[in-house]
């Protein structure tokens, strides 16, 4: 079996691939990329290679990418076809140019404009190498009359997209006749392949400026790490016979041509050379391409499968969505009662049993800091305010009821709004974090999600209503009578009251000092109370440590009973309300919501046939190199 043969079947199977358009899956398959600057000689090297005429004329000869697939077969008739647009136009030698011109005209239109679009050119014939090629359109920095203004640009961004994947071999060609340092393709590839470990370098016209060639590809300062070729183009109607004739003399006759060692000379040895270069790259990619193809089709199996279901009977539908309503449920009741996070393990945002608990502890100290009265020059003038606004002909040593309702009343109305701003922020993270999960799980059901969100918003909403019609009973509760069981108040008031003796005392001059340090109140100032008839100052020195006492029992049943009422109402909202009033909302009243999940969202649509696409082209790739796999590794 000769190397040709040996080496077909590997580049058949990169040729299918090809044809599949596996690279839309973002799959690079190993190419020869020919890149030149415009009149660099790269059509001649072509035509040489494959044995055919190009078209040929001034300005860009190459306006689309021309995919060449050399193909060596024993019988003697050539087989030439163009393939593009999806259709194939079968032609031969004498009319291959002008198949190609006509191609081109279809694919990027008459004028002189490029395309992106492939063409591919098949070539079936004897002698010629089993090679497959990408001939790009040369670069040319300067639009011509009828070119696009940039068209530099144009053709810089289609070469690049050819030469930067690093399964890409650069076939640079370059003209003997200038200096290789200023050529646009040579600063192209190095800019993608620095160390010129995939580049290959052709240089024509080698017989019109023999001068100092030897020593350019022998110094090689452009860094071509492939090495060089050198060649004699094809004159005027020479038959390509006549040409390699030709050219093997010159290289063997020349004086300074023949200095060039003849591994570097010559069409039959750059044909050599590129089929070597190719089988080489080709078995090094080729595990690769089969774990990335095996890798892209198994995340779109399991993309597929995450997807919905596409529904088709009201029946599934309804069991669609009530699996939502119960997947929704459970997570939930994991982040919202039993602080499990597995779900959401980076969001912080969703931990929602930690939030809820800092927004509680941010709603007890701004509840206990409110009410507090740090005023220590300032002491008892409240209270004795209050006692001479309410003083009535009763007994004198009773202290009024009235005077410490009054005093609890208005230290219930500087924190009156503070219960009702915690439950505002509460319910507001709570309808965010409803609405995250509900919308997560019904995903794959765009037509339901503003329906859905619109129930949630509505159950949180009248939540939130109870919520607050709660916290302003349990306030208007606190200001109606002073009472509780709490042994606390007893405790707390006798221990301040502890204190009056030696208040007293400071009053009636029997020590120096004029402040008083009382536990929980700090140093207070007293000498602006001596005033005051000892009467009074002890009946409000009594008022101020019972309001004392008494406070901080209210402030623990406040919080006590938000804490309380929001744990039920969260309880409520997981377990029974967030259920009803979605199905309610789908089902009851204007209702059809069910129906609407037989009308699969576009975009889900879309997504899933083209997922059907790339899972079917990725499982015909699989089944091509499989083959070639189980031929040769």
């Amino acid at each position: 079996m000769s190397y040709n043969e040996r080496i077909r079947p590997l580049l058949d199977a990169i040729d299918r691939l090809r044809q599949l358009k596996i690279a839309q899956e973002g799959i690079q398959l190993p190419t020869i990329v020919v890149v030149g600057d415009q009149s660099s000689g790269k059509s001649s090297v072509l035509e040489s290679l494959a044995g055919i005429n190009l078209p040929r004329g001034q300005g860009i000869c190459t306006r689309v990418p021309l995919i060449m697939r050399l193909h060596h077969h024993s019988s003697p008739c050539p087989n030439l076809r163009l393939e593009f647009n999806n259709k194939t136009v079968h032609t031969d030698d004498a009319h291959i140019a002008e198949a190609i011109k006509d191609a081109t005209n279809e694919i990027a239109g008459a004028g002189k404009g490029i395309s992106n679009t492939p063409l591919t050119l098949i070539v079936e014939k004897m002698g010629v190498p089993d090679l497959t090629m990408i001939d790009l359109p040369g670069i040319t920095r300067v639009p011509v009359h009828g070119q696009p203004q940039d068209i530099y640009e144009q053709i810089s961004a289609i070469i690049m997209e050819y030469i930067t994947p690093e399964e890409s071999i650069i076939l640079n060609v370059l003209s003997a006749t200038v200096d290789f340092s200023t050529c646009e393709s040579i600063r192209m590839s190095q800019s993608v392949d620095k160390t010129g470990q995939r580049t290959l370098a052709v240089v024509t016209k080698a017989d019109k400026a023999p001068e100092g060639l030897h020593e350019k590809v022998t110094a090689d300062d452009v860094n071509i790490g492939l090495g060089y070729v050198c060649v004699r183009n094809r004159i005027g109607e020479e038959s390509y016979e006549d040409a390699r004739r030709e050219e093997t003399n010159i290289f063997q006759t020349h004086p300074l041509l023949s200095k060039i060692d003849k591994s570097m000379v010559g069409i039959p040895v750059l044909a050599q050379r590129l089929v070597h270069i190719q089988a080489s790259i080709i078995s090094k990619c080729l595990p690769d391409i089969v774990r990335k193809i095996n890798d892209k089709l198994n995340e779109y199996v399991l993309e597929l499968s995450k997807m919905p279901k596409n529904l088709s009977s009201v029946a599934e539908a309804l069991t669609a969505f009530m699996g939502i309503i119960g997947l929704s449920k459970d997570s939930l009741r994991k982040i919202m009662l039993r602080a499990e996070f597995d779900e959401y393990p980076d969001d912080k945002n969703m931990h929602c049993t930690s939030r809820l608990t800092e927004m509680l502890g941010n709603f007890t100290q701004k509840l206990q800091k409110s009410a507090e009265d740090n005023s220590t020059e300032n002491f008892l003038f409240e209270e004795i305010r209050v006692l001479e606004e309410i003083k009535g002909i009763w007994l004198p040593n009773f202290l009024p009821r009235q005077g410490f309702l009054t005093m609890l009343q208005r230290k219930l109305n500087k924190i009156s709004h503070l219960p009702l701003d915690f439950m505002g922020e509460v319910w507001d993270y709570i309808e965010k974090v409803v609405n995250a999960v509900l919308m997560r799980h019904s995903d794959g059901y765009p037509q339901l999600q503003s329906s859905i969100r619109r129930a949630a918003n509505n159950l949180v909403e009248k939540m939130k209503r109870k919520a607050f019609d709660r916290v302003t009973e349990m306030v208007e509760m606190e200001k109606v009578t002073d009472y509780t069981c709490n042994q606390e108040y007893m405790e707390v008031w006798g221990k301040l009251m502890a204190y009056q003796n030696e208040f007293m005392k400071v009053m009636n001059h029997q020590s120096n000092r004029t402040t008083l340090e009382i536990e929980g109140l700090g140093d207070v100032e007293t000498s602006h109370l001596r005033c005051y008839p000892n009467s009074i100052k002890e009946q409000a020195f009594d008022l101020k440590m019972r309001i004392t006492a008494y406070w901080k029992i209210v402030i623990k049943r406040i919080i006590d009973a938000v804490a309380l009422n929001l744990l039920l109402s969260i309880d409520n909202l997981v377990n029974q309300e967030i259920e009803k009033e979605i199905v309610n909302h789908m089902v009851g009243g204007q209702g059809n919501g069910i129906e609407r999940m037989l009308e699969e969202c576009p975009s889900i649509a879309i997504k899933r046939e083209k997922l059907n696409k790339s899972i079917k082209l990725l499982k015909e790739s699989k089944d091509v190199v499989a083959e070639i796999m189980d031929r040769n590794f």
